[in-house]
């Protein structure tokens, strides 16, 4: 209310005014110092009887315990209110009241800065929905993100601007965001009508405006909104140079162009980009190397996951890195792309595509996490879309560990539910972490005598009731694991 006590004080109290407040307190204190000397008292001395002669008849009308307690109290109250106002107004500035609380907060800075390090590398939605669970175990969170859109809102300002296609970017980017709110929708906003704003998104407009100040600098650009977002971990384009992808196709056709390739409908036998082999961006590199964790996917195959993989460096430090590595296929074959693909299919796709030999699959991906549920998608999907197949044994003469788990989505037809995905992603981490099943090196120099490490068989991600460790790090229910300990010890 504007005629409050409060509100009167706050505008005395505006810049200009206060120091000439203190100036009209200082004047009249100056007054009285005068009269006093006038009147023949000194200040001090009049000021100290003032004093005595108050405690004193203090003292006389409470015990001196009484009232010594009562002032300490006091006392304790003024400093208690001070601090808890000074620290509203420090913490207030870093933290805006529509943003988020302090609480959560202290968690996010505390806890999950604490998480371990998780490099995701592909694109598209598969992506941009596993981020959305993986943000609640970590925020040491890097997104590898390819670049070779060339359709919708992403291709025309590719096309007009010559800027890397920002869709996937601004998807990564709002994912990571710590709250679902206006700025996030903002971004999300796509334009219905307006001319040549049409189809557009905010986002997307957004990261080319930044990109064009910083003089074309995307990496620039993603930062900027990763802080208006104010989202967790980073994300990163997987190199900064304008690529296209070329599909030779399994009848001898060459097509240019993501979108011109999923259109296409058949079946492709190899992909390339032009130019061929860009470099990598020194910061993904920098994180590959640095992971505790490395996932792949889930997302389309061959224009989301593999230029990933054709870009150099980045197969190599995957390789290299001493971390857990782990590919999450997609529940469902895509159409124009893994029509009649099994998960044998698409792993032995990444690895000839990354340049890893067939027998030495472990190196690029220890592990395939493969949804088991049986999706009722009947009359839902086009006749050529199917659950993707599971062969085990082909998968396993690849070297790679398979995963099975129901991971399927209750909302979204055909993908992945993103809580579900993340818990069993990090509880595979933290159990392979501990069991160790495959020997890494990442600078030991090779010999000609090196042996293949032996491959764990697939860990019991389920059977984790008497782990204290998961409990903490929010993956088991405490009272599930109880009750599973006592079934256990009753058995």
């Amino acid at each position: 209310m504007k005629g409050t006590l409060n509100s009167r004080m706050a505008r005395m109290m505006l810049p200009g005014l206060k120091r000439w407040i203190v100036i009209i307190l200082a004047g009249i204190a100056v007054i009285v110092v005068g009269i006093f000397l006038y009147l023949g008292y000194h200040p001090v001395h009049v000021t100290s009887m003032l004093i005595r002669e108050t405690l004193e008849t203090a003292a006389d009308l409470v015990p001196h315990k009484r009232s010594g307690f009562v002032v300490i109290v006091g006392g304790a109250l003024i400093v208690c209110i001070a601090i808890y106002k000074m620290t509203l107004s420090v913490v207030g500035a870093y933290v805006p009241n529509e943003r988020e609380s302090i609480p959560d907060v202290l968690y996010r800075k505390r806890h999950l800065a604490k998480g371990p390090r998780v490099v995701v590398i592909g694109g598209g939605t598969g992506l941009s929905n596993l981020l959305r669970g993986i943000k609640l175990f970590t925020n040491n969170i890097t997104a590898i993100v390819t670049v070779g859109d060339d359709g919708g809102s992403s291709g025309r300002l590719r096309q007009e601007l010559g800027v890397l296609p920002p869709g996937d970017l601004r998807n990564c980017i709002t994912a990571l965001a710590d709250e679902e709110g206006l700025v996030t929708d903002l971004f999300r906003y796509r334009f219905e009508s307006g001319g040549g704003l049409e189809g557009h998104s905010f986002g997307n407009l957004f990261l080319t405006a930044v990109c064009a100040i910083t003089n074309g600098d995307m990496l620039e650009a993603t930062r900027v909104a990763s802080r208006v977002l104010n989202s967790c971990g980073q994300v990163l384009p997987s190199t900064l140079v304008n690529f296209s992808l070329i599909a030779e196709m399994a009848d001898g056709s060459v097509i240019e162009g993501e979108s011109h390739i999923t259109e296409a409908g058949g079946r492709i036998k190899t992909l390339s980009l032009k130019p061929a082999k860009p470099k990598a961006t020194p910061e993904a590199i920098e994180a590959i190397h640095e992971a505790d964790l490395i996932i792949l996917g889930p997302g389309s195959l061959y224009t989301s996951i593999i230029p990933n993989l054709l870009v150099d460096g980045i197969p190599q430090a995957i390789r290299e890195a001493n971390a857990d590595k782990i590919y999450v296929t997609n529940v469902l074959t895509q159409l124009g792309e893994t029509t009649g693909y099994s998960v044998g299919d698409h792993v032995e796709a990444i690895l000839s595509h990354s340049g890893t030999p067939s027998n030495l699959g472990y190196r690029l991906m220890e592990a395939v996490l493969v949804n088991d549920q049986t999706p009722d998608f009947e009359g839902k999907l086009p006749e050529n879309i199917k659950p993707v197949v599971l062969d085990s044994d082909r998968v396993r003469e690849l070297g790679v560990v398979v995963i099975k788990r129901s991971l399927l989505s209750q909302k979204a037809i055909g993908h992945h539910d993103p809580d579900k995905l993340a818990k069993t992603i990090m509880l595979w981490h933290m159990r392979h972490g501990r069991k160790q099943p495959i020997k890494k090196a990442i600078s030991k120099p090779k010999t000609k005598t090196e042996t293949k490490p032996v491959i764990a068989a697939p860990v019991n991600v389920d059977d984790d009731s008497a782990d204290p460790s998961l409990v903490a790090a929010g993956l088991k229910d405490s009272t599930a694991a109880e009750s599973s300990n006592q079934t256990k010890t009753g058995s």
